[in-house]
């Protein structure tokens, strides 16, 4: 199985597992909460197909990588992605990310530059800056992740239970764009996270990544549906041009947050458009 050590929790090494295949110019693929880099099950074979290089992994405390009690924040998760890079020694490499994803796109690009990247794609995403506060008035009020934490830690299968009825968009796509074995799936990998990152990564929710965003120096596309449920288009995606240099905003019609799966042809299309632009 292969993995990179990307730090050490008492006696034992911290591992990131990954999957590598493929040859041509290299596209990292990094998922969302709370899922695995399985999440990216109907880009991978398009990606190979069309000659890319793709590399998935699990992020820390998910799917199959170590499940430690910390490192749960945007500095670290950005420190194991660049050992990700290092390790395989990737060069003109497009990093997408989905929802938590992205802030691992923005984090890395803001802090390690791009000498390794030549594009980036975020999708879902949660930069710039979701957090009310005074300089963000249009937030989102700090008592609904306080709230979502205590139900997380309460009952954890539960709260994924409704995590993912949101993320799916349950109660207008069951059954045409979601099946209830596709949602199963889904939940069944969920409750397999560290009980610690499942209530942790609420909390990285919140990360102000209006620092990073004007460091980015390669282009970047944006795609979201505009009937997120986790993360709504206006207060999100809707922000970003003007904050990066060169973006380009792709807005899915009646997506929900997991477009990746729901809306893949329209996904495959401007992430492909994208690439060979």
């Amino acid at each position: 199985m292969p993995t990179v050590t990307v730090g050490q929790e008492n006696n034992a090494g911290i591992e990131i597992y990954y999957e590598d295949h493929g040859t041509g110019q290299p596209v990292v693929l990094i998922h969302g909460y709370p899922l695995s880099g399985r999440a990216w099950d109907k880009q991978v074979p398009v990606l190979l197909d069309a000659g890319y290089r793709v590399i998935t992994y699990d992020r820390r405390g998910f799917g199959k990588s170590s499940q430690p009690v910390t490192g749960y924040d945007y500095d670290t998760f950005a420190a194991d992605l660049n050992t990700v890079l290092e390790h395989l020694d990737l060069r003109d490499a497009v990093l997408a990310g989905h929802s938590m994803g992205t802030g691992e796109v923005t984090r890395y690009l803001g802090r390690y530059g791009s000498a390794r990247v030549a594009k980036g794609v975020l999708v879902s995403p949660i930069p710039p800056y979701l957090l009310q506060a005074d300089d963000n008035p249009d937030g989102v009020p700090r008592a609904l992740f306080d709230g979502f934490i205590q139900a997380a830690r309460a009952d954890t299968p539960a709260w994924m239970k409704g995590f993912l009825d949101n993320f799916y968009n349950m109660d207008t796509l069951r059954g045409t764009l979601v099946s209830d074995q596709a949602w199963q799936s889904s939940w069944n990998l969920a409750v397999t996270a560290s009980a610690t990152a499942a209530v942790a990564c609420i909390g990285t929710w919140t990360t102000d990544f209006r620092d990073d965003l004007p460091k980015i120096d390669v282009p970047i596309l944006v795609v979201h549906g505009d009937a997120d449920q986790v993360l709504p288009l206006d207060k999100t995606a809707s922000r970003l041009p003007g904050l990066v240099k060169d973006v380009r905003l792709v807005v899915v019609e009646g997506g929900p947050h997991a477009i990746p799966w729901t809306h893949a042809g329209q996904v495959n299309t401007a992430l492909l458009d994208f690439l060979r632009a």
